[in-house]
């Protein structure tokens, strides 16, 4: 039996500042990094076998 999911708990003060500014203004991905995670999704999709 699974356990209940607790409550997130609320940011507040200087966490809270932090955590809007950094949500706000996402840093740039660089195209490494888009190709990286191209070549990772491609490897999951060619490993999985599922029957939709």
């Amino acid at each position: 039996m699974a356990r209940p999911i607790k409550e997130t708990p609320e940011l507040k003060g200087n966490d809270a500042v932090r955590f809007n500014t950094l949500i706000s203004n996402p840093r740039p991905v660089t195209q490494e990094e888009k190709e990286r995670a191209r070549k990772a999704y491609e490897v999951m999709k060619s490993i999985s076998n599922f029957q939709w």
